[in-house]
């Protein structure tokens, strides 16, 4: 644990004190956490796996090792970037399962039907790529989708964590072990793709 007599930006945190008291043996604060993160984890999942109860199960694993780690915890960041650094590996680390998964699942899954709301909205309404008279229309939803689809893992999980999770560009550094400049570069090439893919439908 961070000595408090130590100065550190981070204590500063909310949920790093949450999670330095889940370190001292609370588990009471541990399930603050939990009800905190546990939608956030499962739309970010979600929107790589495009499965529900994978997505369930994934935040579930996220959850068991950040308890697992407790006593090891020390605030060297936001709780959110240190937690979605360990989503981020744990996703990674998956990777060739989740392609496969995805494969069978992504023909017939729905964000609405999911009871998850999609980055799809938001990146609508968020982007300069699409014209205002279509903001609020279904299709428009669907074809940015379809756009973050066409992205690789790497810039759909950039883009995810700045757009969805509302992260800065050294937050995502952080979590993707990444630079700033790398990050922005990141970020360029997948808007440079979502315009790709968005204008085909102009």
């Amino acid at each position: 644990m961070v000595s408090q007599s130590l100065p550190n930006l981070y204590l500063a945190d909310p949920d790093v004190q949450l999670m330095l008291r889940v370190a001292d043996g609370d588990d009471a604060a541990f399930e603050d956490i939990v009800n905190k993160y546990q939608d956030r984890l499962i739309g970010f999942f979600y929107h790589l796996v495009r499965d529900r109860t994978m997505a369930e199960d994934m935040a579930q694993e996220v959850f068991l090792r950040v308890y697992r780690s407790r006593e090891r915890y020390t605030a060297r960041a936001r709780f959110s970037t240190w937690l979605f650094r360990i989503a981020h590996n744990f996703a990674s680390n998956q990777r060739r399962g989740l392609a496969r998964r995805k494969e069978v699942s992504l023909a017939g899954s729905n964000p609405a039907e999911s009871g998850i709301q999609g980055p799809a909205e938001i990146l609508a309404e968020k982007s300069a790529l699409m014209p205002t008279r279509l903001l609020d229309s279904r299709e428009t939803q669907d074809i940015v989708r379809e756009a973050l689809e066409s992205l690789n893992e790497r810039q759909k999980t950039a883009v995810l964590l700045h757009k969805f999770q509302g992260m800065s560009y050294q937050e995502i550094g952080d979590i993707m072990d990444l630079n700033v400049v790398a990050v922005k570069s990141l970020l360029s090439r997948a808007r440079g793709r979502l315009k790709e893919v968005l204008e085909k439908h102009m």
